[in-house]
């Protein structure tokens, strides 16, 4: 099976930040990465998006925060490498739209399990129209944990299309449980396989909340 937990922590990674966050010096990059994170903070500190009855509304407004700090398609050719270039236009919107989807549902879900987290800084390195966004997550316990935002520009607006959770990168591991299904099986069944993930996601977002 798939496995979206490491994905899950990369992701919530951005928006952990319910506490002021330091910062060394910061760019546009790193400002608009900043702004991804006060807008889902706002989202779940608003006092009428709160509770369980406000669940979909809430996730919505953070899904759209999601759409619009990360790059999904960029995410995906980098995720399946040497076999998306065979890929048809539709399989392609096809295996976006799956892959966004299961990532962001798991993000979500995780999202609201955090608080109290602290984001730093720590630099920022542009290469033209790519930069790495480099942070550090001080979790409850004091331990740092350096999450690295890998970042493309794409008009005016810096997109993440990869991030390093203690130099691993998610895109690598994704890259690597890619290929071997489609190695040993087929893409089909790579899809088939995000198809019935995305099925368990949406059963979960229906079930109550537990108490």
């Amino acid at each position: 099976m798939i496995r979206l937990a490491l994905w899950s922590v990369a992701l919530a990674a951005v928006v952990v930040v319910l506490s002021p966050a330091r910062e060394v010096s910061a760019g546009i990059p790193t400002d608009q990465l900043k702004g991804a994170i006060d807008r889902v903070v706002k989202t779940l500190e608003d006092p009428a998006l709160k509770g369980e009855g406000k669940l979909p509304e809430r996730r919505r407004a953070i899904r759209k925060v999601a759409d619009d700090i990360f790059d999904f398609t960029e995410i995906s050719r980098r995720a399946l490498a040497r076999h998306w270039q065979g890929l048809s236009e539709k399989q392609r919107d096809e295996f976006v739209g799956l892959f966004a989807d299961l990532l962001e549902r798991s993000y979500i879900s995780k999202i609201e399990l955090y608080g109290g987290e602290k984001i730093v800084y720590a630099n920022e390195r542009v290469d033209g129209d790519v930069a790495t966004v480099g942070t550090k997550i001080i979790t409850k316990n004091g331990t740092d944990v350096p999450v690295d935002y890998r970042m493309a520009k794409r008009g005016p607006r810096w997109l993440v299309y990869d991030v390093n959770i203690e130099g691993v990168s998610l895109v690598s591991n994704y890259r690597t449980q890619f290929n071997k299904i489609i190695q040993t099986a087929s893409y089909d069944e790579l899809v088939h396989k995000l198809k019935n993930k995305q099925d368990e996601l949406v059963s979960d977002d229906k079930k109550p909340a537990k108490k």
